[in-house]
């Protein structure tokens, strides 16, 4: 996968003794595909900057892990709660992979000191989330879906999610802010672009929240879904005081 990096760029990317030990620690053990795993940790705003002309970054394993970790919830809440119907597991399971919590998830199990990263603004927490899903995706490409799964259940999501809990938190700030607007007969819009963010050296989404004609909230985030929830959260947090 890297044969075409320079001499200096391979120095850049060699794993040091410190990489390896988180990496045992988090996972139980030491993977034999060491780059792989390195590869996960690596943010698109450092890509440029590492492997110059060459893009490589953690997305592409990002985007496997994002799936493969729907599937091990959705299967776990399956089990776990016979008797709910398929809403409120619908709506547990977006508790559990929304971004923050998944940014939470990745900071107690060290994931933040591993992310190689050229950022200018600590608002793109989402960084830890990312990496954390790409990590999801490095194993699921060297260990398969039943080992994934197993280490998924066991080293990531044990003792870090608490159902009863997650029952009590609220995510859903977009509906609640829709709901308040049908309540008091108030029209509640939401109005979003894509601007360049060099902290992430790509693309972000801005979302503005109108409530009749006055902007009560605005919200930012790596996909639109995300800057509506935070856009709506920002307005609640006006309206409620």
């Amino acid at each position: 996968m890297f044969k075409f990096l320079s001499r200096s760029e391979k120095v850049l990317f060699t794993p040091d003794k410190n990489f390896r030990k988180n990496l045992r620690n988090i996972l139980g053990f030491l993977p034999r595909n060491i780059r792989l795993y390195q590869l996960a940790f690596v943010h698109k705003s450092a890509s440029g900057t590492i492997f110059k002309n060459h893009q490589i970054n953690n997305e592409r394993l990002e985007y496997l892990g994002d799936a493969i970790l729907d599937s091990v919830v959705a299967e776990y809440l399956y089990h776990k709660l016979p008797d709910k119907d398929e809403g409120f597991l619908t709506q547990m399971r977006s508790k559990i992979v929304n971004r923050e919590n998944l940014n939470t998830i990745a900071v107690k199990l060290g994931l933040s000191h591993m992310i190689v990263a050229r950022m200018t603004n600590e608002n793109h927490r989402s960084i830890y989330g990312d990496a954390l899903e790409a990590l999801i995706g490095a194993m699921y490409l060297e260990m398969g879906y039943k080992k994934t799964k197993k280490l998924i259940l066991n080293r990531i999501l044990q003792n870090n999610i608490s159902i009863v809990k997650l029952q009590e938190t609220e995510t859903d700030f977009k509906s609640r802010i829709i709901e308040w607007g049908q309540k008091h007969k108030k029209s509640v819009n939401f109005t979003s672009y894509e601007e360049f963010d060099e902290g992430v050296n790509g693309t972000v989404f801005i979302t503005h929240l109108i409530v009749v004609d006055e902007i009560m909230g605005r919200g930012m985030g790596v996909s639109k879904k995300d800057a509506e929830q935070n856009a709506a959260r920002q307005a609640l947090q006006v309206i409620e005081g």
